[in-house]
């Protein structure tokens, strides 16, 4: 051995000897009820937090398709009842505007002042009795 590894060779027993005595033999340590129970708290709300941001995540792709596909079926059944009523009546208009189509096709747009307008009719329609 080298001149230096002799000397820390010779160290390390009487180091590790120190750091032993000085450690306590057992803990003598309380947690009261109220801060167990805050600590508890607080480690469940984080793990609820965490787990509802995954499966929140998780979650809105499989939702937005799910929109998409529900307002795509809309949109073909209206489409087929507006092909319907134009071969009856035989006029071209199928009584929905390109707008209102476009906002079927992407359930995720921003709401047009139509749209608006028509949610605003039914709910004041909703609170009044005939």
């Amino acid at each position: 051995m080298t001149r230096p590894t002799q000397r820390h060779a010779t160290r390390l027993p009487t180091v590790l000897i120190a750091i032993g005595a000085t450690l306590p033999l057992a803990a003598e340590a309380y947690v009261g009820p109220g801060a167990g129970l805050s600590l508890l708290t607080a480690l469940w709300g984080i793990i609820a937090a965490i787990g509802m941001a995954l499966f929140f995540v998780i979650m809105w792709p499989i939702r937005r398709m799910r929109r998409r596909r529900k307002a795509e079926a809309a949109a073909s059944a209206e489409s087929g009842a507006a092909e319907n009523s134009t071969f009856e009546t035989g006029t071209a208009e199928s009584g929905t505007s390109t707008a209102q189509a476009r906002t079927a096709q992407d359930p995720e747009s921003p709401p047009t002042t139509a749209r608006v307008e028509e949610s605003q009719r039914g709910a004041s329609h909703v609170g009044h009795r005939s």
